[in-house]
């Protein structure tokens, strides 16, 4: 019985030893070559969504936690990647707004071409008080025009966020719907719309 003591306090040693030992750290380039081989069957055309460009990879860096004066650069740069319509108008339709919140179609390289893109508002904001599924991965957006008074100045920050929301606020979580093409001018002022429209649900 007692020669077993040296050998469950050796094997203890080796368990600490082990779990005090840092995790391995895996070589970004090994990363990358995955990333890039999963795409293989990708379109031609698709090769830069597995490149990170400079936000991304800052972001990347600091696990979306950026010190201050890189989360400025970010920001200070994005700020310049946003297009706000020529028309000067931001507000569109609410109606078809509230489709495209309500649509996850689009963005996938076996989509015929011209296939809409939607926003997908609801996988990650409550919007209409009337919507009974929504994510919470994002603030609820309830009565958001409203408590904001229609004010003109916060539907252009309504829209620079939808446009790119890293302009706005370092490594956010927010797709970057216009910077991407992932919705069109159009597209932007009608979720705007969806947001700042009296006669919307959003906002009842």
């Amino acid at each position: 019985m007692w020669s077993l003591i040296p050998i469950a306090a050796l094997v203890l040693m080796f368990a600490l030893s082990a779990a005090a030992q840092p995790a391995g750290k895996i070589d970004p380039a090994t990363v990358e070559s995955y990333v890039k081989s999963a795409f293989g069957k990708a379109k031609d055309g698709w090769e830069n969504r597995v490149q990170q460009d400079e936000t991304q990879r800052v972001c990347t860096q600091y696990r979306n936690e950026p010190p201050a004066p890189e989360a400025d650069k970010i920001v200070a740069r994005e700020k310049t990647t946003v297009i706000f319509p020529a028309d000067g108008k931001l507000i569109g339709d609410w109606k078809a707004g509230q489709r495209i919140a309500q649509s996850g179609r689009g963005g996938q390289f076996s989509d015929p071409p011209g296939t809409a893109s939607g926003g997908n508002c609801y996988a990650c904001h409550q919007m209409s008080p009337a919507e009974l599924s929504f994510g919470t991965l994002g603030p609820p957006l309830v009565h958001y025009g409203r408590a904001r008074k229609f004010d003109p100045d916060e539907a252009k920050a309504a829209y620079t966020r939808v446009f790119n929301s890293n302009a706005v606020l370092a490594c956010s979580n927010m797709p970057r719907f216009g910077y991407h093409n992932v919705l069109t001018e159009q597209q932007i002022k009608d979720v705007v719309a969806y947001l700042f429209d009296p006669a919307s649900p959003v906002n009842q």
